[in-house]
């Protein structure tokens, strides 16, 4: 989807629904959303964009021509790990009607405590994921200098492949971080893991706390191998995501991790 000339050839007669992520997990690439939604709506095809790494500080795909946004409003809306809920988001009042019907028939309805932890975490969205972006970005670039490291994987750098988009559709750059190293090893990337203290382990993202996971053996462990160094990602690829700590607390726990 990165390349719109080459996805726009993947649509047929069927085609009822573009469902885009936005960046993409875990490698963070960038889709055009406004192109993606141009070339859908010439062929009368709805679009749907995941929008739970970018929250709807970062990114609002309403405004850039999307009929649908979803969020796992587990992660950043909620903010502090302790509900489970996801959202989809219009502004067609015939897609709201559907929608609607199938959530009533199927009985996907949150509950109260629920809906009073999600408007409690909504409250502080802003504060949340603005420091997680600042934090982000500082240790985005010690680990680009960092020797054990190979490649990071964040679209502040003017060299990442969607910077431009990300400029254009994003107010910032998000909390989620995903680096590989130069000894490419699910063994090297475990060993990290192992030693930090205030990075906990855990699949899960967009918290006040800090997250290290491994794709590989965890988000995208059903994945072939083969399949998975195909998008570049490998055996050693960790993903962060960024809480709200002591930007100074958060990096010497990475140098420590690493250097050990």
């Amino acid at each position: 989807m990165t390349d719109v000339e080459s996805f726009a050839q993947a649509i047929n007669s069927d085609t009822r629904l573009i469902w885009i992520e936005t960046p993409t997990n875990p490698m963070l690439n960038l889709i055009d959303i406004k192109a993606i939604c141009k070339l859908a709506k010439s062929a009368g095809i709805l679009v749907c964009v995941d929008n739970t790494f970018a929250s709807p500080y970062l990114q609002t795909p309403l405004d850039l021509g999307a009929d649908i946004v979803m969020h796992s409003c587990t992660k950043y809306l909620g903010g502090h790990s302790d509900v489970v809920m996801g959202a989809l988001i219009v502004n067609d009042e015939q897609v709201a009607n559907q929608l609607q019907f199938i959530q009533n028939a199927v009985g996907a309805i949150p509950g109260p405590q629920d809906c009073f932890l999600m408007l409690r975490g909504i409250k502080t969205l802003h504060l949340r994921v603005q420091r997680s972006c600042e934090n982000a970005n500082k240790i985005a670039h010690f680990l680009k200098n960092h020797p054990k490291v190979n490649k990071v994987y964040y679209p502040g750098f003017k060299t990442h492949p969607g910077h431009q988009i990300a400029v254009e559709q994003m107010n910032d750059f998000g909390g989620m971080v995903s680096f590989d190293l130069k000894e490419d090893t699910a063994k090297s990337a475990f060993a990290i893991m192992r030693s930090t203290k205030l990075f906990l382990l855990a699949e899960s993202l967009g918290g006040v706390e800090s997250l290290i996971g491994h794709p590989a053996t965890m988000t995208h462990a059903s994945i072939p191998q083969m399949d998975r160094h195909k998008i570049g990602l490998t055996d050693s690829l960790i993903r962060l995501s960024v809480g709200v700590e002591d930007v100074d607390d958060l990096l010497s726990d990475l140098k420590q991790a690493l250097d050990a």
